[in-house]
């Protein structure tokens, strides 16, 4: 593609050297660089993209976008933008010939329930005869072929890749999660989205965020983007973020005044039930998974649905046919006379549902094992602690994903709040011997909860990343092929 087509609505201060080179690929990490093509050079958080421009230019790149002047060679043409960042978006949707202005484009935003929400709305989507894919936590799915996700939401160019491979295999409708760090770093920037949905928010990612109001700022900035606007009328920053919606909105609840509502609830250890009720008419929905939140999740999949057309019925046949999502309040069969829920709860808000849930069909003890992550938010540590405390007869405390930090320090972080509980706990810092101790103390209805993990299938330590896919631990431990 030639320069003058990437630049085509770019804002960018001047060119220098050949204006109208062709452009092979375009890359902003310098190992990556081919010849004959582009490199951004992107001011992250801990690295300058600028300092690497020679050794893009070594390797082939002949065309550089900067904010500041570097010394390369004479044969180099340089585009100067106020923000590279934001120019890679606009260019990689250019480049990428703008994938899905033919597709049904969703994005989901929210502390929790991102992934699950996508996923039912892939079973009813389907269900009515669409071929979608998904961009998200788990993986990135283009109908059931699976792709490799190493973010919640990808880096811009990778992005517009990943859409254009979708367009390109007849995919007419996307799901995507949009997490706020995506939005706050601009790799959503120039995206339009033709329905945008807001699930929740609680503390996470403080680490990034400075406070609750700029995360909460982060996530609203998906509404400028989106034709139509789902928001969960419950949650008090969904009001907030209702508020400044510049386009048309449709609310979702249980206890207030909603657009879409559910009523006559019934939550078990099987599931849930609810009658959904719609400005068209009401339907009886089952849901697979049990939960407060999983109505929620459903409601937030039925709201996207209806404003896409689909009928009550299809709603209905879709969410009742999902029988759970990967590593979200997940009941493994262990073939014990105890229960083992695998869930990827990482923040107070997810941690409290999955076991308020629990506390609800509960006939033995709760035995929660977490850890909080490292090199993360350190003040929702002792809330989780405390979270744990309130509804487990026992905690299991120990390392998550500890990242640069000693998982000792974690651990000391989540103790008080567990203390001030008065539940009994123990310190095992290993993960797999903290879930050897639960297998091996649990005791005949008892629920056993493995948090923080989920669908992860590896653990981070500070020099090294290990195998760790607690699914398959639980069957090692238990001497079975596969839980």
């Amino acid at each position: 593609m030639k320069l003058k087509e990437l630049l085509n609505g770019i804002d960018y201060i001047k060119i220098e050297g050949v204006q109208n080179r062709d452009i092979e690929a375009m890359y902003y990490d310098s190992r990556e660089v081919t010849p004959d093509s582009l490199f951004f050079c992107i001011k992250g958080l801990t690295v300058d993209g600028h300092d690497f421009a020679p050794q893009a230019v070594a390797k082939g790149a002949k065309v550089l976008v900067l904010e500041r002047d570097v010394e390369v060679g004479e044969d180099i043409t340089k585009v100067f933008v106020p923000d590279t960042k934001t120019a890679m978006a606009y260019m990689a949707k250019n480049f990428y010939r703008n994938p899905t202005q033919n597709i049904n484009f969703i994005g989901v935003t929210g502390t929790n329930g991102k992934t699950t929400v996508t996923y039912l709305v892939k079973s009813i989507l389907e269900k009515a005869g669409h071929k979608v894919g998904v961009i998200g936590t788990i993986s990135n799915m283009i109908g059931n072929r699976k792709i490799p996700s190493k973010y919640t939401t990808p880096e811009s160019l990778e992005l517009q890749k990943l859409l254009r491979e979708m367009a390109d295999e007849n995919v007419d409708s996307v799901i995507m999660e949009v997490s706020s760090h995506s939005l706050a770093l601009g790799r959503v920037e120039g995206c339009e989205y033709d329905i945008g949905v807001f699930t929740n928010l609680s503390q996470d990612h403080l680490d990034f965020h400075v406070n609750m109001e700029e995360y909460r700022d982060a996530k609203a900035k998906l509404f400028t983007q989106s034709k139509l606007a789902i928001i969960n009328e419950d949650d008090k920053n969904g009001r907030w973020i209702k508020k400044g919606v510049p386009t048309k909105v449709c609310t979702y609840g249980i206890y207030r005044d909603a657009d879409i509502y559910a009523r006559e609830l019934e939550i078990t250890e099987r599931g849930v039930a609810f009658h959904l009720h719609t400005p068209k008419g009401s339907i009886p929905i089952n849901l697979g998974i049990p939960g407060i939140f999983s109505i929620y999740n459903g409601l937030a999949a039925a709201s996207i649905c209806y404003n896409m057309g689909i009928s009550l019925e299809i709603i209905a046949q879709g969410l009742q046919e999902i029988k759970g999502v990967d590593g979200r309040f997940e009941l493994l069969d262990t073939g014990t006379d105890y229960s083992v829920i695998l869930d990827y709860a990482h923040t107070p808000d997810g941690l409290e549902n999955i076991l308020k849930t629990a506390q609800g069909f509960a006939k033995g003890r709760i035995i929660t094992l977490f850890g909080c992550g490292g090199d993360r938010d350190h003040g929702k540590r002792p809330i989780m602690g405390e979270i744990a405390g309130k509804y487990s007869d026992l905690c299991i405390i120990t390392s998550d994903n500890p990242r640069s930090e000693d998982p000792m320090d974690i651990i000391r972080d989540i103790v008080p709040g567990v203390e001030k509980t008065g539940c009994s706990y123990i310190i095992i810092e290993n993960r797999r011997e903290a879930i050897e101790y639960a297998l091996a103390h649990a005791q005949r209805d008892d629920i056993v909860i493995l948090a923080g993990k989920g669908h992860e299938t590896y653990q981070i330590l500070k020099d090294k990343t290990i195998p760790f896919d607690e699914k398959q631990i639980v069957a090692e431990i238990l001497g079975r092929e596969h839980v």
